[in-house]
């Protein structure tokens, strides 16, 4: 199985396939994802994982081996498995870019294509795109919550499978994070690794300072010890010991990290003996079960902390595992379309997102109306697919650069851990009156039954 494998689906995906394709419904159907509504603990979310979701599109087709396994699995027709080799995403994809700040009810992506592509493409991006925005939104919470520190994510190991620990190297870069502990991400993304060493490295020497010395001399460079093995401040003394004579051959420690204890206490007490020792310029690094509300604890007391090594908490999304969202259909063959069920109802059409700042540079609130309505602010979504074809999409900078705006953009409601408060999204006239004219019609056709 590949990534991009048409079988990572759901089988009720190749049930409307066929249905379609033997009813000829292959008229032109707009879907679009959006998250219904946010969770407590979110004023906003990041949009993650666009680029992944075009290639997914971009490259969608099945291989000999795929149906002749659909075949030997007897749920489909001759003739539906026969148009499969045919099978491409020819459509378009507009979207908000990935690092785009957003709010619930709000599509940040929208496919237009012919009925059975538009469709069968939604449990792969639903799933590619909930993820990344989930982490993406984490991950920026934590950025809020330690502004100025270096935040590196160490989550690969409980991360829900090894694809969900690349993503989540992806997505937490995107959102600020200074890099990963995932030396695959470094190959696939460019994003910058960081590692020190376990205690079982520690553990496998007689002696604690010689271990130090070990590892100082194979890995000399951007040196970082793990102190907190047996006793952190007598380690920390081992360090301050050793540090002139690495530094006579040329190895500069650069970094120590705490992974266990009393981490505010531990921080100022080992910053006290690494400051009386001359290794002022040392920093420390913590790691350990952390998550935002740590991170912000740390900072209430201004603990002597550099950066931090974020895991669970950032690749299971711990406090918020899910977002409530969806992937559905707006309009097929022309005619709007919308769910009308209790507590999920739809918004009709085609949609576009307008927003508007204040004078001191602060999102204000967001206007959700149908495409070709016309508002003051940005337009938030834009081409990046045409005819099955992606365009040119922006450099992860560029989408670290979009997050670091957006956050600043961010008014302090909305960016608090603890109840926040979401910026509004108002409806445009024109999109209710669409709606009420959608259901208007729904209402006829009901009383014509």
């Amino acid at each position: 199985m590949t990534p991009n494998d048409p079988l990572l689906t759901d089988l009720y995906q190749f049930n409307m396939l066929q249905a379609y394709l033997d009813g000829g419904k292959t008229d032109t159907a707009v879907f679009e994802f959006f998250v219904r509504r946010l969770p407590a603990r979110r004023g906003f979310l990041v949009a993650a994982g666009l680029e992944q979701a075009l290639d997914y599109l971009e490259t969608l087709q099945f291989a000999d081996d795929h149906i002749a396994w659909l075949r030997d699995s007897g749920r489909f027709s001759a003739a539906f498995l026969d148009q499969l080799a045919r099978f491409r995403f020819t459509g378009d994809v507009d979207a908000m870019p990935e690092g785009s700040i957003f709010f619930g009810n709000e599509p940040i992506l929208r496919v237009v294509a012919p009925l059975p592509e538009a469709q069968f493409v939604e449990t792969r991006l639903v799933n590619i795109l909930h993820f990344q925005s989930l982490i993406a939104s984490k991950a920026a919470r934590m950025v809020l919550a330690a502004p100025g520190k270096q935040l590196v994510d160490f989550g690969l190991r409980r991360a829900h499978s090894a694809e969900a620990g690349l993503f989540a190297a992806r997505a937490s870069y995107i959102a600020g994070f200074a890099g990963t502990a995932t030396l695959l991400a470094n190959r696939a993304f460019g994003i910058p690794v960081f590692g020190t060493m376990a205690h079982s490295f520690i553990q496998a020497h007689d002696d604690e300072a010689a271990a130090f010395e070990a590892f100082a001399r194979s890995r000399p460079d951007d040196l970082v010890l793990l102190l907190d093995t047996y006793d952190t401040e007598a380690a920390a003394r081992k360090v301050v010991e050793l540090a002139p004579r690495l530094k006579a051959e040329g190895i500069a420690v650069r970094g120590v990290r705490l992974d266990s204890g009393d981490i505010m206490a531990l921080s100022k007490s080992v910053r006290g003996i690494l400051d009386a020792g001359g290794l002022a310029d040392v920093v420390i690094f913590v790691s350990g079960g952390l998550d935002e509300d740590q991170l912000a604890r740390f900072r209430a007391v201004d603990a002597p902390i550099d950066g931090f090594g974020v895991g669970t908490s950032l690749t299971t999304s711990s406090d918020v595992p899910a977002l409530d969202c969806v992937y559905k259909l707006q309009e097929y063959a022309g005619v709007p379309r919308r769910k009308r069920s209790v507590g999920k109802a739809t918004w009709p059409g085609r949609k576009q997102v307008w927003r508007s700042l204040g004078r001191d540079g602060r999102i204000t609130g967001d206007m959700l109306s149908t495409e070709d309505d016309d508002w003051p602010g940005e337009r938030l979504l834009e081409p990046v697919m045409r005819n099955g074809r992606r365009l040119q999409q922006p450099p992860l900078a560029a989408m670290r650069a979009r997050v670091a705006s957006g956050l600043d953009q961010l008014p302090d409601g909305a960016r608090r851990l603890e109840e926040p408060s979401p910026c509004p999204v108002a409806i445009a006239p024109r999109l209710a009156a669409l709606t009420e004219a959608v259901d208007r019609r729904l209402a006829a056709q009901d009383e014509d039954v």
